[in-house]
């Protein structure tokens, strides 16, 4: 009982040994975050949709669950950008911006997520993140940073546009060019421009002036702040809001209220599939993540906890006035580099964020809605990443595919039709590959019990045997493809009197593949060849044996090739083994 509480409540294992000087980084790492936090979660709630305050609502209860529940010491859990702009997405097809009913839309969007997570943890399903591919997973968040990019301008601009696709956007943008506010257009433009340099200029001019390196680090983590500090007092003095520069405005002095999700049979149905990506696309993140800091301190990361972490979190989002949450990768780096130990940093950030939610909201006011976009645009940019294609191609031309449609379809049909259709591709690919597996005709090496591959190496065969060497583990999609090869060989070389199936690279065996072996010894068989396996592994060899399969196979299971080859060619094994200088075949690479 003991051990199952430890299971699902990691706090358990770290406060243990929580120390004064744990407590003192963890604390600085909280003031670093939540500074940080405070313009970036105003501006996240923009993209989704949402008022200023939900943005900071949802950085508030999440991070308290997910630092009881989560087993990452350093991942900062809160609103991130793809999963905003995938909110903006779902909600905005069954409720209107600004209403009620949207705001509704996203605590019932974050219950749905949080539950499917929270299922998918308790019943181990972690591995279902598999199946989006790297390479799939890189094209999506290229093209939502850029659909991210393209949604903010019209902030920028001062405009009027809509759309969820990036013609849509474009067109709209350029329809409604002719009405850009120019104050909004110069501050939206200046901001830009410093945050872009404050991430490459300002840390190097900084250490040139002689502050130590974290200091430097710290002031160029709070440049955003900067920005809106200068551009409120800006808007405020020269009361630019007259001038059409559109402002946050009022936003409510108080903790995040508890609040219902709607959960009206029509509305579940229209968001479950968007909640079931957005968990999955916010599970692939934030685990991404996690592991990445966990390996540098040598840490362990629960996947299924880490479902049951960030489901508590939507969960709690949900119910205090939030939206869809995962870990985030700028904030988690953010919090690593400022020392943060464990989880408790997430709590003393959420305690930071409460304080800034009911005393410091009526300094934003007259903070400008082109800051909030600007500050978007340069974070999301650089989740944009079309070198990644030009790495890919030369290495896989099927992953490059993968990875320019995945962009494209999101580009052109937005970030649900992506995502379905990167899962789709990466199952595609994987079934494709493992579909036509590596096959290999091999040999002994003279003067070893090795055996390699006739096209790579000098090896030693028999014209009676043939070896063969199958790289991959059979089940339903290739188990036609290794019959085929099979009598093909055979039936170009009518010498062939045995043959020998290496299983070292098979991990398992599927029914169809079963019956494919099967089928394979029958019409061996009648040609009058033995069929042998070796290598063969033990749980799969534990599968075959509650079968006939082993019973009814003319030939036998070795242990090893060799010993394969020097039952059905003592001799030839032999030499070889015994002397180096053996005659070889040798074809192709050496």
């Amino acid at each position: 009982m003991f051990e199952r509480l430890h299971r699902y409540l990691p706090i358990l294992d770290w406060s243990r040994t929580y120390t004064r000087d744990t407590l003192s980084n963890d604390m600085l790492a909280a003031v670093i975050v939540t500074i940080m936090l405070i313009p970036q979660s105003l501006a996240y709630a923009m993209l989704a949709g949402l008022p200023p305050e939900a943005g900071i609502y949802a950085s508030i209860a999440p991070i308290l669950l997910y630092a009881i529940f989560g087993t990452s010491r350093a991942l900062a859990v809160g609103p991130v950008a793809v999963v905003s702009l995938m909110t903006a997405a779902a909600v905005g097809q069954v409720a209107e911006q600004g209403t009620m009913g949207y705001a509704a839309a996203a605590l019932t969007l974050a219950l749905l997520s949080g539950l499917f997570l929270l299922a998918m943890g308790l019943f181990r399903l972690g591995f279902l993140a598999s199946f989006l591919s790297h390479p799939v997973i890189v094209g999506f968040i290229t093209a939502s940073g850029l659909l991210i990019a393209a949604s903010q301008l019209r902030h920028v601009l001062g405009i009027e546009a809509h759309g969820h696709t990036l013609p849509q956007m474009l067109g709209s943008l350029a329809g409604n060019l002719g009405d850009t506010n120019i104050a909004t257009l110069v501050i939206g433009a200046l901001a830009m421009a410093f945050l872009f340099w404050v991430r490459k200029g300002l840390k190097p001019l900084l250490l040139s002036l002689g502050l130590r390196p974290k200091l430097a680090d710290v002031v160029t983590k709070a440049g955003p702040v900067a920005a809106v500090l200068v551009t409120t007092l800006a808007v405020w003095a020269f009361r630019l809001d007259e001038a059409g520069v559109r402002i946050v405005g009022s936003v409510p002095q108080s903790l995040p209220p508890l609040t219902m999700p709607d959960l009206s049979f029509d509305l579940i149905e229209m968001l479950a599939v968007p909640a079931l990506l957005i968990s999955i696309i916010g599970f692939v993140e934030s685990i991404s993540v996690a592991q990445t800091f966990a390996s540098k301190k040598r840490q362990r990361v629960d996947p299924d906890q880490e479902l049951i972490g960030l489901g508590a979190a939507n969960i709690g989002a949900a119910f205090t006035g939030g939206y869809p949450v995962t870990g985030g990768f700028a904030r988690s780096v953010v919090n690593f580099d400022a020392g943060a130990e464990t989880p408790a940093a997430g709590a003393f950030t959420a305690i930071g964020l409460a304080i800034a939610a009911v005393a410091l909201t009526p300094l934003v006011y007259f903070l400008p809605t082109a800051t909030l976009a600007a500050t978007i645009i340069v974070a999301v940019l650089g989740l944009v990443d079309f070198r990644a294609l030009a790495r890919i191609w030369p290495y896989s031309k099927s992953d490059f595919a993968a990875q320019l449609a995945t962009i494209l379809l999101t580009l052109g049909f937005g970030v649900e039709v992506g995502i379905v259709a990167g899962v789709g591709l990466s199952i595609t690919l994987h079934l494709y590959r493992t579909s036509r597996p590596h096959c290999a005709v091999i040999g002994q090496v003279p003067g070893t019990e090795h055996f390699r591959n006739t096209d790579r190496h000098c090896v030693v065969t028999s014209p009676r045997i043939h070896m063969l060497r199958v790289d991959e583990s059979l089940y339903f999609p290739n188990a036609r493809f290794l019959q085929d090869r099979i009598y093909a060989d055979v039936a170009r070389n009518r010498a062939i009197r045995h043959v020998v199936l290496q299983c070292s690279a098979v991990n398992a065996i599927d029914a169809s593949a079963l019956e494919a072996l099967e089928e394979i010894n029958h019409h061996l068989k009648d040609s009058g060849v033995t069929f042998h396996l070796s290598e063969v592994k033990g749980p799969v060899m534990d599968r075959l044996q509650r079968t006939t399969f082993v019973e009814d196979l003319t030939g036998q299971i070795y242990l090893t090739q060799y010993d394969a080859f020097e039952a059905l060619d003592p001799g030839l094994a032999r030499v070889a083994l015994k002397d180096p200088r053996t005659a070889a075949t040798c074809h192709g690479l050496q």
